[in-house]
């Protein structure tokens, strides 16, 4: 492939990012924004046209003669070069995972450039607001095209930089500064994990390059030479650590604190970092070292059990908020943790991988079908902010008679999650669950309680925003949003519907095995039965207005106090963080540096001034006294000796 296209696909952001960082203030805000929406526009049609040659094209570069998509390096440039084969190099990778989530990041990064005209429209900072936007495309384009796992956490931070800007943009909020500030930090530490994992595994296997690191990983768990820290080996330990910086990305527990906080940015930014970049690349960090993760069943078991904990954790939070945009930020958090549930049951431990990649494909097939869904849901949200000027659901109600598209759109998305025939979410969750059943019959339970849990939540928003009760919105009526804003509610509400009939297993492919979609009749069936159930629970309290809500809240109040308060994770860290480190350790070293090492340097030095002003008037500039002073000293001397002498 000719490297033309893919440079244009990382530059254009890139450029559009400098442009209207340095000029956007000289330009009127339509104008910004269509050159933003120009630029992604073009990059999404490029970015189809790779996919689209790479998936079809029978060129021996892309295809081997067996049929299966082979990873393509279209250029790679050698930035650093420690050894002949330790590389830092910096380039473009098309392989079947790269060319789907091009597709996936290009796709909602222009439905969210679009939306933006009229949700952003005379927010001050307009061209700003566009500036980041291009510049967060580039860095998770930058992030899926890599070529080695340096360029891709050298993108991985550039990603933080990204979303820490567009959190913050509402800087002269304070509680947008320090969402922006705890995702920034947060991610650091989980970070650091993933640049030591880095480093443990190229020190082993003097490489960074995927390609070297996955066509063959037997090599990499040989090169070790069974080296071992604490009980474990080396390479889980790189492993885990590896994975530490995809749940920092992921927003797993424990590192999930940052998520829900970051709603703090403008809605749109939200369904940008949910949806297709920010927070799934922990799930592609994943998918993309996955052949070496099979290597070490202890790895990915750990995968597993975050995995299964964090969905079920914010299943059950998201079905107590208040704030919408918040329990979509929850519902990401499980969502998320049932892709990495399934990249962990697609490993049988042993360097195999369990039933044909069910588990691995059903990971990337609920990766692309989450993203167009939860974007359309966010976004969906939005409109509806935008409508009524509130987050809050107890400001709502009744909105099906006032929002119609708005209306429509959001009940695809929430039928879509829930995992009802015939929409996306139906196809890629019970490939999950099916993958779960397979690993572990009690992995398998667990995760269809949290689909269960999911339907509730869901439908308990849905009809708490559009049924309900009808409050009075007095003068300002609500109503459907322009056609800027409609138009990536109608798309991705469409896109969630067809979805689930996409060949998905033609495009993406494991080790020359062929996958379909092979739904088990029992699991399907069991899954669909029980999410309607969950819905007809939810639509039994909240489809009226009525005192069931309260009565249950009432029944368990300190269930219901923990799950409204996140259980206390951010309390907790509070705890840690001021109380211990800060209050315990850190105010007892300052107070020891302050009045023992200070005070002792501070008491040489008041010595040393002391003793400096006894003896500055020998230093008075006066030669009679210089010369008198020496007379005495030579006198003093001549005595000393005559007294030594006798």
């Amino acid at each position: 492939m000719d490297a033309t296209l893919p440079i244009i696909i990382l530059a254009l952001p890139l450029f559009m990012f400098l442009l209207l960082g340095l000029a956007g203030v000289k330009m009127s805000h339509k104008a910004a924004a269509w050159l933003g929406i120009l630029g992604m526009g073009t990059t999404a049609t490029l970015s189809y046209i790779t996919a689209f040659t790479y998936f079809f094209s029978q060129n021996p570069e892309f295809v081997s003669a067996t049929g299966e998509r082979l990873q393509h390096v279209v250029f790679n440039l050698t930035w650093l070069a420690f050894t002949p084969d330790l590389v830092i190099s910096l380039g473009f990778l098309l392989d079947p995972i790269s060319a789907l989530m091009l597709v996936v990041i290009t796709t909602i990064s222009f439905m969210v450039h679009l939306y933006s005209l009229g949700y952003m429209e005379g927010e001050r900072g307009f061209q700003r607001y566009y500036a980041f936007l291009s510049l967060f495309s580039f860095s998770m384009l930058g992030l899926v095209v890599a070529t080695n796992i340096f360029q891709m956490y050298i993108f991985w931070e550039l990603v933080g930089a990204s979303s820490y800007l567009l959190i913050g943009f509402f800087y002269t909020k304070h509680s947008a500064v320090s969402a922006s500030k705890k995702a920034f930090i947060v991610t650091r530490f989980a970070d650091l994990g993933f640049l030591i994992g880095i480093l443990v595994l190229s020190y082993y296997s003097q490489t960074f390059d995927f390609i070297r690191l996955t066509t063959d990983s037997s090599w990499v768990l040989a090169s070790t030479g069974g080296a071992t820290f604490m009980g474990a080996s080396v390479l889980t330990w790189a492993l885990v650590l590896i994975f530490m910086g995809g749940m920092g990305k992921s927003a797993m527990l424990p590192l999930h604190i940052w998520l829900p906080d970051a709603m703090e940015g403008p809605t749109p930014v939200s369904a940008l970092i949910h949806a297709a970049t920010m927070v799934v690349a922990g799930v592609f960090l994943v998918a993309r070292m996955f052949p070496v993760y099979i290597l070490e069943g202890s790895a990915t078991t750990i995968i597993v059990v975050v995995g299964a904990l964090t969905a079920f954790y914010a299943a059950m939070v998201a079905c107590t908020q208040i704030d919408i945009k918040r329990v979509l930020a929850f519902s990401t958090i499980s969502q998320i943790a049932f892709m990495m549930v399934s990249l962990g049951v697609a490993s049988s431990g042993n360097g195999e991988v369990c039933h044909h990649g069910l588990g691995y494909m059903a990971s990337l097939f609920h990766m692309f079908t989450h993203a167009m869904f939860k974007a359309l849901l966010f976004l969906g949200a939005g409109a509806l902010i935008h409508a009524v000027h509130s987050n809050d659901y107890t400001a709502m109600g009744g909105l099906r008679k006032y929002m119609p598209i708005t209306h429509w759109t959001f009940l695809i998305g929430c039928l879509a999650i829930a995992g009802i025939p015939p929409f996306s979410g139906f196809f890629s969750k019970d490939e999950i669950l099916s993958a779960a059943y397979a690993w572990s019959p009690y992995v398998g339970i667990w995760m269809t309680v949290v689909a269960a849990l999911t339907a509730f939540y869901m439908f308990r928003l849905y009809y708490l925003i559009f049924w309900w009760n009808n409050p009075d919105y007095g003068h300002h009526t609500p109503h459907d949003s322009p056609w800027c804003m409609n138009v990536p509610l109608v798309f991705l509400a469409a896109v969630s519907c067809v979805a689930g009939f996409i060949p998905f297993g033609h495009f993406v492919t494991w080790n020359r095995m062929p996958y379909d979609i092979h739904l088990d009749p029992v699991i399907a069936v069991s899954s669909v039965v029980i999410a309607l159930l969950a819905i007809a629970l939810a639509t039994r309290m909240y489809a009226r207005e009525n005192s069931l809500p309260a009565r249950f809240r009432a029944a368990m109040p300190r269930l219901w106090d923990w799950c409204y308060h996140r259980f206390y994770w951010d309390e907790l860290y509070i705890f840690i963080t001021h109380r211990i480190i800060f209050n315990g350790i850190c105010r007892p070293i300052a107070w020891f540096d302050r009045h023992i090492i200070d005070g002792t340097m501070d008491s040489f030095a008041t010595l040393a001034n002391r003793a400096s002003d006894e003896i500055k008037p020998l230093q008075s500039g006066q030669i009679q006294q210089y010369v008198w002073i020496y007379l005495m000293g030579a006198l003093a001397l001549g005595v000393i000796t005559i007294l030594c002498l006798i």
